[in-house]
């Protein structure tokens, strides 16, 4: 028995004085995380969670997020982090779904409400959640009427708890994801699932005991950023420099400035930090202690991974997963790189192609020939929340459908070729048509939507959205764009809006997106 909280706990106790966490001035060692996780705990048993119950977590990339996430762990409760750019429509789905019995938010700004939002979702939720809101500044009064704020809710806790101790197989984490199409699905992680993906990591990037200092740009409430910098991170006594909005240029000040030995981004990120040298941004020196590049979340263009190691100096490893595999699946070697590859699976795991079509799942095995990408090991997730029969459809015999199709090379590097369904990844997110176009029908306006993704330098894939309006509408493309910006995270919203008289479709109704696209 164990619980995946020893990843701060261990190195609290090895290293208690090591820093932790920096931000800005602020520089908390692992002894002061620690202690802070554990009045969270203490804080969670006072409000009557019992191990086992969901607390949903909405904060980008502060001190917060880490000290509440194993503060939530250590109380034996379940993590549910969500996306800080969720509109309160979707944060009362996800509180609903996932039966949250406390939701801590952060208060946000102008420019991104998130405390409102979360407020506005966690009202409207079918058995609303207690509501502990995350402030930037600690000392300052509660912003929201009547909602407590963690700081004053955890003035008179202790900084002492005893972690409860759970079966390696139980729920640790709840990573909410489409797969590939429909609306969203909690993915059930166990301690064990999170704990050996950290651990595969550091042995994957040979990291050292207390040597590594990262830079954590990729959201923590994202399994990428969750695993590979913070789980990983703290599980060898790493420090975490962090970033809670990508910018370029800030993005290579920290850089040089902390000295990091280890960056891992979307490759979005990585073409920023071109872009930002192009423009006159300093990076002298960097190449002198980055000794690590990680690329994960989409495919990585070959021309940023030759220019990165050019103008930066460094190697970058691409890797492949998604939220059901914890995420690490497979990763191209930075001593035996393949442009366009992800690899070759991770230790403990095992991939196969299969016939997509088969009910079977018979193998596909001659090399070169497309399949669906299977994958089986450790890091596999135990299921979707409360959902067996869409668990049934992906799952069989410990092998999980990934829902992309690849290939394999004869010396056994996989290449991802296409996605089975119609997911689009935006900027490292995923974003679901189905969900979105359930959206934009549901205006008045509107008729029908089918929307998909288009070829983007910047982001790598952008929204488009074709709408056929009701009969007699003047809504413009413009305003639709607006509206939904206004419904939808940030992230999702058509950011092109095209107003059609009709959709290309087959015999039976389906809509071609291929000729959309």
């Amino acid at each position: 028995m164990y619980n995946l909280s020893l990843v701060l706990e261990d190195s609290a106790r090895s290293a208690p004085d090591h820093p932790a966490l920096v931000l800005g001035e602020l520089s908390l060692s692992y002894a002061q995380v620690d202690a802070a996780a554990n009045q969270v705990a203490n804080l969670l048993v006072s409000l009557g969670v019992a191990p086992g119950d969901r607390v949903a977590l909405t904060c980008p990339n502060l001190p917060q997020f880490p000290i509440v996430y194993f503060g939530i762990l250590k109380a034996g409760a379940v993590v549910v982090p969500l996306n800080v750019l969720n509109k309160a429509r979707e944060v009362t789905y996800f509180l609903d779904d996932a039966e949250a019995k406390v939701f801590f938010c952060f208060e946000g700004s102008e420019d991104l409400p998130i405390g409102r939002y979360g407020h506005d979702g966690a009202r409207a939720a079918a058995a609303p959640p207690h509501l502990v809101l995350m402030t930037a500044d600690p000392s300052a009064p509660a912003p929201l009427e009547g909602v407590p704020t963690l700081s004053a809710s955890l003035a008179e806790m202790p900084d002492s708890f005893a972690t409860v101790q759970a079966q390696e197989t139980d729920t640790a984490v709840v990573l909410y994801t489409s797969g590939t199409t429909g609306r969203p699905k909690g993915a059930e992680l166990s301690h064990s699932n999170q704990l050996m993906n950290a651990l595969t990591c550091n042995r994957l990037f040979r990291s050292a005991p207390g040597t590594d200092t990262h830079l954590v740009a990729l959201p923590l409430f994202h399994t990428f950023g969750a695993t590979v910098d913070m789980n990983a991170g703290f599980s060898m006594g790493a420090t975490l420099v962090l970033l809670p909005r990508f910018e370029a240029q800030q993005a290579l000040e920290l850089l040089v400035r902390h000295r990091v030995t280890r960056f891992a981004g979307v490759p979005t990120m990585w073409w920023g930090l071109l872009h930002a040298l192009e423009n006159g941004a300093d990076a002298r020196g960097l190449s002198e202690h980055l000794r690590l590049g990680v690329s994960g979340g989409a495919p990585l263009p070959v021309e940023i991974l030759e220019a990165v190691r050019e103008r930066l100096g460094v190697s970058i490893m691409e890797g492949y997963g998604l939220s059901e595999t914890s995420p690490v699946a497979s990763f191209s070697l930075a001593e035996t790189p393949r442009p366009g590859s992800i690899g070759v699976p991770v230790w403990g795991v095992e991939m196969r192609l299969i016939d997509p079509v088969d009910p079977d799942w018979a193998e596909v095995t001659d090399p070169g020939a497309v399949g669906e990408l299977t994958v089986r090991g450790h890091n596999v997730m135990s299921g979707y929340l409360n959902r067996p029969e869409e668990t049934a459809e992906v799952m069989r015999e410990g092998w999980f459908r990934t829902g992309d199709l690849a290939r394999k090379d004869e010396e056994g590097f996989y290449y991802v070729v296409d996605r089975s369904k119609d997911m689009i990844v935006r900027g490292g997110y995923n974003v679901y048509p189905r969900e979105l176009e359930e959206v934009l029908i549901s205006h008045p306006e509107v008729s029908l939507a089918a929307v998909v993704g288009v070829s983007d330098e910047r982001v790598g894939e952008e929204v488009r959205a074709y709408v056929i309006l009701e009969d007699g509408a003047e809504l413009t493309a413009e305003e639709l764009r607006a509206w939904g910006a206004e419904q939808m995270a940030a992230y999702k919203y058509p950011r092109e809006v095209v107003i059609v008289d009709e959709l290309p479709m087959t015999s039976t109704g389906k809509i071609l997106k291929r000729e959309l696209r």
